[in-house]
């Protein structure tokens, strides 16, 4: 959910409006987009959002965000592909004013200067800013990397980095998710290396790599070995088959005549002329590798011998998944390689001492990674010379002011998570999410039982569950409930309580300790009265 507000008197311009996938706990929830309360109660004052590259924790929001706060979007060729691409599927192409951004290129957002600087990263056209403000510059670096030999387009600006550095930047915001990793990050072509060696030594196999849709990079040197090799190219899922028709439309890929088929084109081809590129490299449930893991993919089946790479680390917290979709892999008789072939996308710390170096900023604000990415930048800016006191650690909704004298938090804006389900955008709170845990936790029973006009018991209640037990091998345990359900009522009505909520509540009681005696569980109890 990567978004910051700069504000400077009546302007405010927005970096980034990313989402955040949901986590484990989050039962049904499709994604997460950030709280903008802050920018909707201060509409009048946004100028623009200037983005900084094309990942979903950059851009996801959009879509969502600009229904509530519609101003222009800036944002470099294929980053501005991809948004529109987001717009169109909303509905919002035709209501968004976008204008794309050449590198080098400045625009004008109210009392700010907004300059757009060549970096890298693991996908296309990612930018650095320059925000010229009237108390100073100040650089947000963006997710990016230093790597002098790119597959596609120009090394990082350094020299640009330089310039600012000696007209004096106030403050430098610098990518951390790589802080603690010594030494320099590793250039995308190394992987095309190992790629083309992997190629090379698996002539008679046929060949599935699963990478990160939005590696335009790595997928061109995925087809240029495929094409060395005289092999034909599938790309399979869904997202991957968007950014890549996005990226070959903006000619940030260049795939060979002849060289992209279909699905359904694979049996007209034997297997060691097959390449399928696939997303999946991190073990989501619904992507296209693990679709083929389980036997579920309607195109695709894997066979013994094959020859299926993953081009990505595991991000941290999917660990277990892709393990599973490894081990599934394997019990098919695939051969799986999973190590060295991916570089990141983000500067390990001599990369971030060389910006700094180049910058020499006033003051250093890590973002971008956890708590303790931050704190290994820190360190880094620290070691540099930075005074410590012009190190500053921001948390969410925090707001720093600076100038030439001073920087220091003020105060705090609104921040949060909303959470995004089907068509329902911030309607699932937590007391919902609370209620799906507990329902995926211990299940749900249902009691249901009829009531008169005059408020008296009609018939014997009827219990159902779904998640708790399996009602047909638990028939001692559920007329044990139907027993303790009938007393209760009967008691009731001894004491003469007629309250329809009253007795709701004294019968999900009753049931909730007597499941807790015989199982030590905890089912969600749902009483029903039905009139008759």
């Amino acid at each position: 959910m990567n978004i910051t507000a700069f504000e400077y008197e009546d302007s405010i311009v927005v970096v980034d409006c990313g989402l955040a996938f949901p986590e484990d706990d989050m039962y049904g929830i499709d994604m997460v987009i950030p709280d903008t309360t802050y920018l909707e109660e201060n509409i009048d004052k946004v100028k623009g959002f200037v983005i900084t590259h094309g990942h979903e924790d950059h851009i996801g929001a959009l879509p969502y965000v600009l229904q509530k706060v519609n101003v222009p979007v800036y944002a470099t060729r294929l980053t501005m592909g991809l948004i529109e691409n987001k717009l169109e599927e909303h509905g919002m192409l035709e209501m968004t004013h976008r204008t794309m951004v050449h590198f080098g290129q400045t625009v004008n957002l109210g009392k700010f200067r907004v300059e757009f600087i060549k970096t890298n990263h693991s996908i296309v056209d990612a930018a650095a800013l320059a925000i010229y403000s009237p108390v100073g510059t100040v650089i947000h670096t963006g997710d990016f990397k230093v790597d002098y030999t790119p597959v596609y387009g120009d090394a990082i600006d350094l020299q640009r980095f330089a310039e600012l550095g000696r007209n004096g930047v106030l403050a430098l915001l610098a990518d951390s998710t790589n802080a603690e990793r010594p030494g320099f990050t590793p250039s995308e072509k190394t992987v095309g290396v190992t790629i083309d060696r992997i190629f090379a030594e698996h002539k008679d196999s046929r060949i599935i790599i699963a990478t990160f849709a939005s590696n335009v990079d790595r997928v061109q040197q995925i087809i240029n070995s495929a094409s060395k090799y005289g092999r034909k190219v599938v790309v399979e899922g869904r997202s991957m088959v968007q950014v890549i028709a996005i990226a070959q439309q903006l000619g940030c890929i260049r795939i060979p005549k002849n060289t992209l088929i279909e699905t359904d084109d694979l049996r007209n081809y034997p297997d060691n002329k097959q390449t399928i590129i696939t997303t999946g490299s991190q073990g989501e449930s619904m992507a296209s590798l693990t679709r083929m893991a389980e036997d579920t993919h309607r195109k695709i089946k894997i066979k013994p011998g094959d020859t299926i790479i993953f081009s990505s680390h595991p991000i941290p917290g999917n660990e277990k998944s892709v393990t599973n979709v490894i081990n599934k892999l394997l019990v098919k008789g695939a051969n799986v390689i999973f190590q060295d072939v991916h570089v990141s996308g983000h500067p390990c710390q001599e990369d971030l001492k060389l910006i700094y170096s180049l910058v020499k900023p006033k003051y250093a604000v890590p973002v971008h990674g956890e708590y303790r990415h931050l704190i290994a930048q820190a360190k880094i800016a620290e070691s540099l010379g930075i005074p410590k006191e012009n190190i500053i650690i921001l948390r969410s909704g925090n707001v720093l002011e600076m100038d030439q004298k001073s920087a220091k938090v003020t105060g705090n804006v609104p921040t949060g998570a909303i959470m995004v389900d089907g068509l329902g955008v911030g309607d699932i709170g937590n007391a919902v999410l609370r209620d799906r845990q507990h329902l995926a936790e211990d299940g749900i029973v249902i009691v249901s039982f009829a009531m008169d006009s005059e408020d008296q018991v009609v018939g014997t209640p009827e219990i159902a569950s779904r998640g708790f037990v399996y009602i047909k091998e638990a028939e001692a345990l559920m007329n044990g409930a139907t027993l303790v359900v009938q007393k209760t009522l009967d008691d009731a009505e001894k004491r003469s309580i007629t309250d329809r909520n009253r007795i709701r509540t004294l019968v999900k009681d009753a049931l909730s300790d007597f499941f807790w005696k015989k199982t030590e569980r905890r089912p969600m109890i749902l009483p029903m009265i039905l009139e008759v």
